[in-house]
């Protein structure tokens, strides 16, 4: 039986579906492309986000999506303006996988 593979040094991202609230009870799952921080990094980035905007915030921790639009600020807000719970979903799930709240199996 083989081992999974563990490295010390973190990929550079990591990818994570996002579920989106849309209205009428649904969520859609749209894949983004996460930067991974180190513990240090970590701190500083939760130490700054108060005053900041939720989309400051997503371009900061990530680097894309899989959505056919470009990711940018325009389309980011466009997202959040659109569908109100989508930057919390967004956040709360980079948070929850960055800091290991949940164990994959």
């Amino acid at each position: 039986m083989a081992k999974p593979k563990f490295n010390l040094t973190a990929s550079p991202t990591f990818k994570e579906p996002v579920a989106i609230p849309c209205p009428g009870g649904k969520s859609v799952n749209v894949e983004f492309t996460f930067k991974h921080r180190t513990k240090e990094e970590f701190k500083e980035f939760i130490d700054g986000l108060p005053n900041r905007e939720d989309v400051d915030v997503i371009m900061d921790m990530a680097s894309g999506w899989e959505l056919d639009e470009p990711f940018d600020v325009d389309h980011v807000t466009k997202m959040s303006e659109n569908y109100l719970g989508s930057a919390r979903a967004i956040i709360e799930t980079y948070m929850r996988e960055l800091s290991g709240a949940r164990v994959k199996n």
